[in-house]
C-alpha cells in the first residue's frame, strides 16, 4: 500500500527511534523525464541495449529518450514502466513529466472502488484466526488487524496505524522478544531487499540502518527465522507468511 501524499508528511528517524513517524513522501529532486528513465534503469541495473531488448525497442531509441532527442508517448512510457517495474507514484512522475495525465490513482481504503479489496483483506485476516494475522501497507503502518493480533499486540500498545517499524524499535518491545538481535537483523535485511525494489525510499533506508546497529548472527537451525515473544509468563514462537496482491493497478492496493 502507498505511502501518505498529504502535506506536512513527517519524516523524522532519529538514532534511537522515540518518534519514528514513517508516513513519508518520496523525495525526488529529477523532473525531467529522461533524467527519470536514466535513474530508474541503472537503478535496475539495465544498459541502454538491455532495456531496449526487453522493452522491443532500438538502444538508438533509448538513447534519444534519455537525451531528450525523442519524446516518449504515453503507451511508450506505460511499456517501459512496466519493464523496469517502476512503483506506480513514479510511473505517474514520468507521465506528468512528459506532459501526460497520470495513470495510476492512489484511492482510500473507504473508496467505494476499494470496497472488493477490502473485503479480501478481511477475509483473508478472519480465516487466518486462531494464528495472528496483519496487513500492512508499504512502509510496514498496520492497516487491519484480526482479534488474536489485537490481542497480543494490545500488550506491546500496537494499533492500527502505528508502524510495525516504530514498534519493533521500542525498548519494551524488544524486551520482549527472547530473539531480538536476531529478528533485527532480518528485519534490516527485508527492509534493504524492498527498499531497492522501490528504489530507494528515505523512510526504509533509514529503518534498516537502525535495525541493522542491532542485529545479531543468526543463531536458528531450523527451516525459518522465528519471532519468540516472552508475555506474561508465556513463550510464544511464530514465524511469517507475506501475501500481496498481484495484477495491480492503484498504489494504495
Amino acid at each position: 500500500m502507498a505511502p501518505c501524499r498529504a502535506s506536512g508528511c513527517i519524516k523524522t528517524i532519529t538514532s534511537e527511534v522515540t518518534d519514528l513517524r514513517l508516513w513519508g513522501c518520496y523525495s525526488w529532486s529529477m523532473e525531467s523525464f529522461p533524467d527519470l528513465l536514466r535513474h530508474w534503469r541503472r537503478q535496475r541495473r539495465f544498459s541502454q541495449l538491455d532495456l531496449a531488448t526487453e522493452a522491443g525497442v532500438s538502444s538508438r531509441h533509448i538513447s534519444f529518450l534519455e537525451t531528450g532527442r525523442s519524446r516518449p508517448s504515453r503507451e511508450m512510457i506505460v511499456h517501459l514502466g512496466d519493464v523496469l517495474t517502476v512503483p506506480f507514484d513514479i510511473r505517474n512522475q514520468m507521465l506528468g513529466a512528459a506532459g501526460f495525465a497520470a495513470k495510476y490513482p492512489a484511492r482510500p481504503l473507504d473508496d467505494e472502488a476499494m470496497a472488493p479489496v477490502v473485503r479480501a483483506i478481511n477475509w483473508t485476516l478472519e480465516r487466518h484466526a486462531p494464528r495472528l494475522g496483519i496487513a500492512i501497507d508499504g512502509l510496514w503502518v498496520i492497516k487491519r488487524m484480526n482479534a488474536p493480533a489485537r490481542r497480543l499486540f494490545r500488550a506491546l500498545g500496537a494499533a492500527e496505524g502505528i508502524s510495525m517499524i516504530e514498534l519493533l524499535l521500542r525498548p519494551e518491545v524488544q524486551a520482549s522478544l527472547e530473539n531480538w538481535p536476531e529478528v533485527a537483523r532480518h528485519s534490516a535485511m527485508r527492509l534493504r531487499a524492498e527498499n531497492n525494489a522501490r528504489g530507494h525510499v528515505p523512510e526504509l533506508s533509514g529503518a534498516a540502518d537502525l535495525f541493522a546497529r542491532h542485529g545479531g548472527s543468526d543463531q536458528s537451525d531450523g527451516p525459518t527465522i522465528p519471532t519468540v515473544f516472552k508475555l506474561a509468563g508465556q513463550r510464544l514462537s511464530l514465524f511469517g507468511t507475506i501475501a500481496h496482491f498481484s495484477t495491480t493497478a492503484d498504489q494504495t492496493v
